[in-house]
């Protein structure tokens, strides 16, 4: 297949890939698709299904690229990867990494959720709505409507509330968000102003690489600090 073949193949499955982003993933040695006699890139059944198994956990996992590489390295070396399989893959099954799950940035931007399908989906009722709101932990679009990250938040957040955690105790989690979010956006933008024709697309590629170590960072902060509180 061509490189615009595989790209439709994608489209239906993952609505924001980009020929930039499968070459961007080539240049990162994930997919290594044949070249034709005229130099054009051929890629193969299975070249498709490492892309799949690359978006998926992206999506699905957020996983950085550097875990995703040894995942599939493991995969050729005929190694089995234990864990659960991401959301529909194909013949490759992606794993979970020790971090919670986290989502593609775009993709859940653009889902239109209302307030009440946020209540019914997530199980909340509208006092615990209105308390993360108020503590600034949960926002809306400009037309009222919430998206996919909403959702999980607010599941999130109401399961730390049967632990006895209220919306001021996660206030904690929100300064330490902004201030992870400020020294990313710190690296990215300057990528992102840089001019050229594909800068959207690597900064947003290293936004993802840099909030996904992030998380993984953040997690083993926070079970070490655990063990040495309950000790």
């Amino acid at each position: 297949m061509s490189i615009g073949a595989v790209l439709e193949r994608l489209r239906d499955e993952f609505p924001d890939v980009t020929i930039s982003k499968i070459r961007f993933l080539e240049s990162e040695g994930l997919v290594t698709p044949d070249r034709s006699p005229s130099g054009y890139r051929r890629f193969s059944p299975k070249d498709c299904e490492r892309l799949k198994y690359v978006l998926t956990a992206q999506r699905d996992y957020y996983l950085p690229l550097k875990i995703i590489k040894e995942q599939l390295d493991a995969h050729d070396r005929g190694e089995a990867v234990d864990g659960p399989a991401p959301r529909a893959p194909r013949v490759l099954a992606a794993v979970s990494s020790k971090t919670a799950p986290a989502t593609d940035f775009s993709a859940r931007r653009q889902t239109r959720i209302s307030r009440a399908d946020l209540l019914a989906r997530s199980g909340a009722d509208e006092a615990f709505l209105r308390e993360l709101e108020r503590s600034a932990l949960l926002t809306s679009g400009k037309a009222g409507f919430f998206d996919e990250d909403a959702v999980a938040l607010v599941q999130a957040a109401k399961a730390l509330a049967e632990y006895g955690l209220e919306a001021r105790h996660l206030r904690a989690f929100k300064t330490s968000a902004d201030r992870e979010a400020g020294l990313i956006a710190q690296i990215a933008n300057p990528i992102a102003r840089g001019g050229d024709a594909g800068a959207a697309e690597r900064a947003a590629e290293l936004v993802r690489e840099l909030a996904a170590l992030s998380v993984t960072f953040h997690t083993q902060l926070v079970k070490a600090a655990v063990k040495d509180a309950v000790r």
